[in-house]
This record gives structure tokens, C-alpha cells and sequence, in this order.
């Protein structure tokens, strides 16, 4: 135990992981985002890392009800969240009890001494006090009575003791804006403004906030504080922002680059419901956003703004994947734009929906009958987002077809510093909306046929109902090529399949090819990891791990799965060991095996948690001492 009594002084370091946990009714969330708003303000590098319960109430005060919200802040570029916390915030027994053995050795326990009584104790399943006996031996533990010193501070201002223990949470927010000197004001101002309308939660919050802050300062328990320096950006705008932010971002920049309103029919789903939540709150770029009554109205509603010449745009997690598919197979027959983002969790079924999961992959790829291929574009990164969502916009409405936005619940609820890009020095998208009637009769009679198609790309001429000269009708079954007139036609049916085939061969040739990562040039490295979504963090940091150590590893990262970049199965072919890291059981492992006839290993991961930089650089030692 640390029982110091002398003066603090301030000590720099390069890097540090910080998680805050307790219950989920502690406000672990909220203290983790406002210490990483006045982190970002220094301005270091950051990576978080949210993890909290699937259950709306999960059982307070025991493990399975524990809410967790990790930080990794540095003065250098980093990649990841860190694997193991070096401070632990532990606000109960629980909490304790599981995220203790992710500390780092000798890392420091701030420990909420108040809630560590009798009956915590049972529930989280100790069967002594951790903090009076040596199972902390190896620790650096500060006992700090937290929610004492929270109804202290707001005794006299009219809180009641329920509300005001409530905010114990911003008291262990100031302790640790003490311990690693981070700016109070922007926490104060964000108090102020967010509980204007509450006088006494607002005076409580301040208080309990200020008196941790104050505590760290006065207490001489802590022998000194912390301060990372301010990392090197490029210059320019920077902001904090998640995933799913970014991704709502970058649908409004899409429909703005295409000058078309911006459509999104949505059901309610964890963890895909912020990316409603954010574009209901920009009707003033435009945005029309329905709450529909289920995941299929809310694919039908998206895909009937399609057809009138919106952006269209729907929104879901797993289970909602399975309940859009009709509609989406429908969009691929007719030929419309339409984005579907898949913000994946554990499955199947409810499974945990709030962990995070690459368990959609083959489902989106494949997972709809007849012949219906579809383009599948991941995010790699929280701010990668905002360009992952333009690019899934571009092709559907370039190739007229639907396309999938796939990223996941750790991209969507974590987040890292983003430079605002220049929008105006962004590629149009042209819709490039028919005018004029595009066949003209034997008789010399002009009209519209809606599946006339461009030579290049196979995209049908899109016209918007109304236009005059121009009306139209479309429907599910089966069309004649060019007029669009029902038929039954054998011939014409295999042609029609093997036209939506060729326009994904055309979208291959379109797309970046792929690049490699590797120092020693094509086909130099002993093993090439290939990577997708929110795997590339990890990856990328394993690699430069191994790196250092003097071996040779390569890396090639996944944007687009379907069709896959043309050159990929040449880069494949340079290597003899190929691993393919995933949260999954191997399902673009399988993929690739498929289609290049490699031999891709499998490393796979389905624990609800994303990969550690220490998993990946220890699979790649194994691969490179086997060989």
C-alpha cells in the first residue's frame, strides 16, 4: 500500500492509459469523455476504448454491471487504446474485480474507500476487503474516500445526499485532471452549459468536480503529478470525434458533393442509434431523417427516397441486416442507390449489443438470394469514418446499386483527434440525372427506357419521377435490359445477372489498387498480416512492434471487400505466410482463400473486445519462429 506524505513534484512521461470503472449507473462514460475533450486540448494523441454492459439494467454493484471507459493519451502518433490501463479508477468492488488483472505490474488503483463495505464486497464476490489485505501488494493503491468527500462538498448547497452522491463521478474526474495537470476549464464550462437549466445538479456537479481536483492537491497522499507533453500535428483544424459521428459527417458531406438530399430510414439499434441521433440534429444542411416502426419500413422508406432522387441511406446493426435483406436484393434488381450502414456487434441474434464484433462480413457479402453482388466498404478508424461513408455514397450512386458502409461497435463508440478536411478541394459525386429522353422508336417516337446503360460502368440512366417526358415505373420482377419492361425471357434473365456481375468487375477497376506496407519492397517480409475494418490499429502496431525487434512483416489493409482492389491476389501471391487477424472466426480469411487459392491463415478473435497490440506482435513471432 502507498502511504506518502511528502511534497508532489511533476514528472513528464511520453505516454499513459488511464480507465475509468464502476458501476453503470457510476457516469463512467461521461468522465471518460470530458477527460478526453480536455486532453485533446493540449493537444495530445488519443484512443479510447468505451466498454459497458449490453443490459439497460445491468445488476448494480456486480461484475456483469460494470462499466468501464479506458483512455491512452501520449506527446507521439499511437494507434490503439492501449492493451493493459497503467491507472485504474475503481469506483467499487466490482470494478475491482474485473479490470484488475488488466493492470500493467505495479500500476495505480484510485479506489473509491467508501463503496468497499460489507455487501459490495459480497456482490462483486470477495470474500475479504482487497484493499486491507495483499492482494494488492504488488500495486500502488490510493484509498480515497469518494463519495464522502462528494457529500462534503455539497452539503451546504441544497443537494440532497442521493443527488449529490450522483455525482462522484466529476469528484474522480478532478482527482485525475489533478494527477495528470489536464485544463479544468473546459470541464467547468461544458458543467455550466450542459446543466444550465438545473441549478442544484449543476452546483453539485462543479463542486464534487473542484473538490476532486482539490483533493489531489491538498491531500499530500500522491507523490507527484503527471505530464505528458503536447504531441506534433499537422497543422490545421483538429476535433474529437467517434465513429459514428464521423460516419453521420460524412453522409451529409456526400449528399452535399452531390448536391442531393440526404435520406436516412432508420429502426432504432444498438450500437448504430447515434448515427440517427446526430443527423436528426442537422435539418439545416438538409437532412431528412424517419424513425420507422421496424428495420424493414426503415429499408423501404430509405430505398422509396432512393427512387425519388435522394441520397438514401439506412442504418442497423446485425440482426437488422437479416430483416433488410428483401429490400436490399430489391435495390440491386432495380438498380437504385442506397447506403446501408452496419454498425457490427456480437451476434447472432440479440447477442451483446454492446460489444463489438466483424461477424457480418459474409452476411452482407452474400447474404441475400438470387445473383445480387453488391459493393461492401469498411471504416478502419473513428475519423476514417467520414471518408468510408463518402466513398459508399460515391459508388452507389456512380454504379447505381446498393453499397454496404460496414464498421463496428468499437469504431462507432471510441474516438482519437480528427483534421477537419477542406470540403471544397472534394470530388463532386454527379448524380447525373437524365433530362431528355434517351430511345427513340422505330416509328421516330422519343421516351424514356431506364436501363440504358453506360458502356464503362453498366450504370442505368437514372431519371427523377416527374421529370416530364421522363415517367417510368419499376418493380421486382424481372426486366427486359434497356426498356425495362417485364419479360421472362431466359436469355434475358442470364443477361441481366451477368450485368450486375460486370458492373462489380467495373467498380474493381475503379477502385484504389491496393498498397503494401512493407519496407524491404513486394514479397521482402517473412509474413504479410491483411487486415479490415477496425483491425488496422492493432494490426499496424503489432507490425511496427516486430518491426523493431529486427524482423520482417508486412501489412496490406482492406478498404474494400467486395469487389476486392485488382491487384490484391498479385500482392497475395509474393508471400508464402499470410495471417488474416480477425474478430471473427476467419470470414475474409475464408474469402481470400476462395478467391486467390492461398494459403491464409486464420487469427481469429470473438471475445466482444478488439484485438491487443501484444496478440498481434505475439502471433507474428509465432508465425516467423515456426517457419
Amino acid at each position: 500500500m502507498t502511504d506518502i506524505t511528502t511534497q508532489h513534484s511533476v514528472k513528464e512521461l511520453d505516454q499513459v492509459v488511464v480507465r475509468f470503472a464502476g458501476d453503470s449507473g457510476d457516469g463512467m462514460q461521461l468522465a471518460g469523455n470530458r477527460f478526453t475533450v480536455a486532453t485533446s486540448l493540449i493537444p495530445n494523441d488519443i484512443a479510447t476504448l468505451p466498454d459497458f454492459p449490453a443490459e439497460i439494467r445491468a445488476p448494480a454493484g456486480t461484475p456483469a454491471g460494470v462499466s468501464s471507459f479506458q483512455i491512452h493519451f501520449s506527446d507521439h502518433d499511437i494507434l490503439t487504446p492501449g492493451d493493459k490501463p497503467d491507472v485504474l479508477v475503481a469506483m467499487n468492488p466490482a470494478a475491482l474485480k474485473v479490470h484488475l488483472s488488466s493492470l500493467v505490474p505495479g500500476g495505480v488503483i484510485l479506489a473509491n474507500v467508501d463503496a468497499f463495505d460489507e455487501r459490495s464486497l459480497s456482490k462483486a464476490g470477495y470474500s475479504s476487503n482487497p484493499l486491507e489485505d495483499d492482494e494488492l501488494s504488488s500495486y500502488r493503491v490510493y484509498k480515497v474516500p469518494m463519495t464522502k468527500l462528494t457529500l462534503e462538498a455539497c452539503k451546504d448547497a441544497g443537494v440532497k445526499p442521493r443527488d449529490a452522491e450522483r455525482s462522484k463521478n466529476f469528484f474522480a474526474l478532478g482527482l485525475v485532471s489533478w494527477m495528470y495537470t489536464r485544463p479544468v476549464e473546459p470541464t467547468i464550462d461544458w458543467i455550466q452549459k450542459r446543466f444550465a437549466s438545473n441549478e442544484l445538479v449543476r452546483e453539485a456537479n462543479l463542486r464534487s468536480f473542484k473538490a476532486g481536483y482539490n483533493f489531489g492537491e491538498t491531500a499530500e497522499l500522491f507523490e507527484s503529478q503527471y505530464e505528458v507533453p503536447a504531441a506534433s500535428f499537422r497543422e490545421g483544424t483538429y476535433t474529437s470525434v467517434t465513429g459514428n459521428t464521423a460516419l453521420a459527417w460524412g453522409l451529409v458531406a456526400a449528399s452535399r458533393l452531390a448536391k442531393m438530399p440526404l435520406f436516412l430510414g432508420s429502426y432504432p439499434i444498438t450500437p448504430a442509434s447515434d448515427v440517427l441521433h446526430e443527423l436528426a440534429k442537422l435539418k439545416e444542411f438538409g437532412v431528412k431523417t424517419f424513425q420507422a416502426e421496424d428495420e424493414i419500413a426503415g429499408a423501404g422508406s430509405a430505398l422509396g427516397a432512393a427512387f425519388g432522387g435522394s441520397l438514401a441511406v439506412t442504418t442497423t446493426s446485425g440482426p437488422g441486416i437479416d430483416l433488410k435483406a428483401e429490400t436490399i436484393g430489391l435495390a440491386a434488381h432495380l438498380e437504385l442507390p442506397l447506403v446501408i450502414v452496419d454498425i457490427q456487434r456480437v451476434g447472432p441474434s440479440t447477442g451483446i449489443p454492446t460489444k463489438t464484433e466483424q461477424s457480418d462480413l459474409l452476411a452482407v457479402v452474400y447474404g441475400r438470394h438470387g445473383e445480387s453482388p453488391v459493393p461492401v466498404v469498411a471504416a478502419m478508424s473513428p475519423s476514417n469514418a467520414f471518408e468510408a461513408a463518402i466513398e459508399a455514397c460515391r459508388m452507389a450512386v456512380k454504379y447505381r446499386t446498393p453499397v454496404y458502409l460496414l464498421s463496428d461497435g468499437y469504431i462507432a463508440n471510441s474516438s482519437e483527434p480528427w483534421l477537419l478536411p477542406d470540403i471544397s478541394n472534394m470530388e463532386p459525386i454527379d448524380p447525373n440525372f437524365l433530362e431528355e429522353p434517351n430511345h427513340v422508336d422505330d416509328e421516330g417516337k422519343s421516351s424514356y427506357w431506364p436501363y440504358i446503360r453506360d458502356p464503362e460502368t453498366f450504370a442505368r440512366q437514372w431519371a427523377l419521377p416527374g421529370t416530364p417526358g421522363l415517367e417510368h415505373r419499376v418493380g421486382g420482377l424481372e426486366h427486359q435490359d434497356g426498356s425495362g419492361s417485364v419479360s421472362y425471357d431466359p436469355l434475358n434473365h442470364e443477361r441481366m445477372v451477368q450485368l450486375r456481375q460486370a458492373k462489380l468487375e467495373a467498380i474493381s477497376r475503379d477502385i484504389p489498387q491496393v498498397e503494401v506496407n512493407d519496407p524491404d519492397g513486394l514479397g521482402g517480409a517473412d509474413v504479410l498480416l491483411v487486415s479490415w475494418g477496425s483491425t488496422y490499429s492493432a494490426v499496424m502496431a503489432g507490425v511496427k512492434r516486430v518491426r523493431a525487434r529486427g524482423m520482417k512483416a508486412a501489412m496490406v489493409h482492406l478498404v474494400h471487400l467486395n469487389p476486392f482492389p485488382s491487384n490484391l491476389g498479385d500482392v497475395l501471391g509474393h508471400y508464402r505466410k499470410i495471417v488474416v487477424p480477425e474478430i471473427n472466426s476467419g470470414q475474409l480469411c475464408t474469402m481470400l482463400r476462395a478467391a486467390y487459392l492461398v494459403d491464409a491463415q486464420s487469427l481469429s478473435k470473438v471475445q466482444g473486445l478488439p484485438f491487443k497490440t501484444a496478440e498481434i506482435e505475439a502471433a507474428i513471432m509465432d508465425v516467423i519462429d515456426n517457419d
